[in-house]
């Protein structure tokens, strides 16, 4: 049998389920250096011109490579923190080199390399430290790489039949970020660290800096600082009160709120004056709530946070779980349209045998099925996030339950019609102001009955009104009230101003967030119940430290500053360019370590600046 190919894939758990979907089973299995690496022997019938071959399924445990500073560089002192911008680097194999040996001794005597690895930006890049490893050890390779979005057989035999090449500009993109966050994160905080070790209670801390960190909790020191310097507005209002059959009818008024007393109280002695209020239309009109979008990586981390009561990195890593248990399909990804050709119906019909939601299902197969809605993004890699076969409960954890059952609840609402209602609108003039009231009436719930993190409910149903009949009204009065602050930064709008800022990427922003807690530049705390009982949103709150450490670099006064997502907008924007061949990595580099390399040296120049700020004995909660 001419060859072996040697099959690489991100992590063991997604190697051993590939190796039994291509071996059908039949396969030996052996161990490597690494404990949680095996090798997987089997034999498969691959597209031309490989054929049927012996086949070594093996894996990596994430990225095999380190990328680091030379020896003359890489300790603390060893130089200047400004040097770093332009000091060497080197990629060596730290703590992998059990990994990297598997690698090279397969690949001697292999004829092809079949990377495996996730279909993203990152996982391209993983693609390429496998395939230079597997290359020095055997340089006549060939290296082709599976496409997959999840780990179901006949999907998995597909990518087997269909390799691609390696896209080696969304690898040269990560290589493009990896540097720059060691330059830029490496300079930062080594300075940062030595410039404030005289302050009480840094002594011993490092102070990391990220360019994702710093952005991040840049808003949420901004919505501290809102909160704090809220000045509640005093404003009044009128209501229109009438009883009719019995039920009792708010209009509010069109203004909906003056912010002067004086006015308001004109305006609502005139509307008395009248005495008589007039009705000018009465309009009943169909109206809809739409079913939700397929899933997202970010929405399934907002709506994590807000309906389940779990952080975004708790939410991704049971995701992660679920997908490489084949339960789901790949958790990362922007892509909010399902492609025209999925057989979505066949997903449908996998969740029959569920006693929580098979009844919706099988409606879904008997006429109730309506193409799911097409949002704006598609990254051209994976599909929506949705479940890939029906999962008994008494199968998974508590988290991975709750997590599964919201995925397949939302893939049925996106396959589900929109929620049907009519609204009645009565307006009325009395004296000189418009006032209205309305009434809805939900007609079919449709989606509704499967997502239950969606409310819509019919309101109390308007009596009988006539368009030009007049009416004195029941009862008419100022009312008053303030202006309330806004609240603190929950996890779903911080992730939400991460997205919309290009503040990391759909993968990695739950780590960004779980790092400045992680360093205590913030707090959290729980803001009421969630979904099915779990304690509610977290909302952040900054420490002493953070507070200090973003007010000490907007006060050397950067047009942008490093607590600004502005600078790492640009850079996610640059790395969008490489990947499509706009921009080379060479570029990119030099233009972004200008940008930075700028800021520091002003930031060393401003240093009082930053150590005159209060730290207030850190790293204590800001409330």
């Amino acid at each position: 049998m001419p060859g072996k190919i040697l099959c690489i894939a991100e992590k063991p758990s997604i190697a051993k389920a590939v190796a039994g979907h291509l071996s059908g089973g039949q396969l030996s299995t052996s161990n490597t250096r690494n404990k949680y690496v095996k090798n997987y022997e089997f034999t498969y019938n691959f597209a031309p011109p490989w054929g049927q071959c012996n086949a070594v399924m093996s894996s990596v445990l994430g990225h095999t490579v380190d990328w680091d500073f030379t020896a003359l560089h890489r300790k603390w002192n060893s130089c200047a923190p400004g040097q770093l911008f332009d000091a060497p680097t080197e990629q060596i194999v730290k703590e992998r080199k059990d990994i990297a040996d598997n690698i090279s001794a397969q690949a001697r005597h292999a004829r092809a390399l079949f990377i495996w690895t996730d279909c993203d930006r990152e996982g391209e890049y993983i693609g390429t430290e496998v395939r230079d490893i597997a290359l020095r050890a055997n340089p006549n390779l060939e290296v082709k790489r599976a496409k997959f979005s999840n780990i179901e057989r006949a999907h998995i035999l597909r990518a087997a039949q269909r390799p691609v090449d390696l896209d080696d500009l969304q690898a040269a993109a990560v290589a493009a970020r990896i540097e720059l966050d060691l330059r830029i994160g490496a300079a930062f905080t080594r300075w940062q660290t030595l410039s404030l070790q005289g302050i009480g209670g840094l002594e011993e801390k490092v102070i990391s800096y990220g360019s994702c960190q710093f952005p991040t909790l840049g808003f949420v020191v901004d919505r501290y600082k809102r909160v704090k310097n809220f000045v509640p507005e005093p404003f009044w209002s009128i209501k229109v009160l009438h009883k009719r059959d019995d039920i009792n009818v708010t209009f509010n008024w069109d203004r909906n709120r003056l912010f002067d007393r004086m006015i308001t109280t004109i305006l609502f002695e005139r509307c008395l004056m009248a005495k008589t209020a007039r009705v000018t239309a009465v309009v009943t009109k169909p109206t809809k709530k739409w079913k939700p979008l397929p899933l997202t990586t970010v929405e399934l981390q907002k709506v994590g946070s807000r309906f389940l009561g779990l952080t975004s990195k708790v939410v991704m890593d049971v995701a992660e779980k679920l997908y490489t248990s084949g339960y789901i399909s790949y958790p990362r990804t922007e892509t909010d349209q399902f492609d025209r050709g999925m057989d979505l119906r066949a997903l449908v019909e996998k969740q029959v045998p569920s006693t929580d939601w098979g009844q919706f299902a099988t409606h879904l197969l008997n006429g109730g099925f309506s193409q799911p809605r097409n949002g704006s993004h598609n990254d051209k890699a994976h599909p929506p996030i949705h479940p890939i076969c029906f999962v008994t409960p008494t199968s998974l954890s508590y988290d991975e339950k709750r997590v599964y059952e919201f995925i397949t609840r939302r893939f049925l609402a996106c396959c589900s019609e929109d929620a049907q209602g009519m609204t009645t609108t009565v307006s009325l003039l009395y004296g000189d102001e418009g006032f209205h009231a309305t009434g809805l009436m939900v007609v079919a719930r449709n989606y509704l009955d499967v997502y239950p993190y969606d409310k819509w409910e019919s309101s109390q149903q308007l009596p009988q009104f006539v368009e030009g009949e007049t009416f004195v009204p029941t009862e008419a009065n100022i009312t008053d009230g303030k202006t309330s602050p806004p609240g603190y930064l929950t996890e779903p709008e911080l992730i939400a101003l991460m997205d919309v800022n290009g503040i990391g990427t759909d993968a990695t922003m739950a780590e960004h967030i779980s790092k400045i807690k992680e360093r205590q530049y913030v707090f959290t705390r729980r803001k009421g119940p969630a979904l099915g009982g779990r304690s509610g949103v977290e909302e952040f709150v900054p420490s002493s430290l953070g507070m200090a450490l973003v007010e000490g670099y907007d006060a050397i006064g950067f047009e942008n500053s490093v607590s600004k997502p502005f600078l790492r907008k640009e850079m996610e924007e640059k790395l969008k360019e490489i990947c499509e061949g706009r921009l080379t990595k060479r570029d990119m580099l030099q233009q972004c370590l200008d940008q930075y390399r700028e800021m520091f040296v002003r930031s060393t120049q401003s240093v009082d600046v930053l150590k005159n700020v209060s730290f207030y004995g850190v790293p204590r909660n800001a409330i």
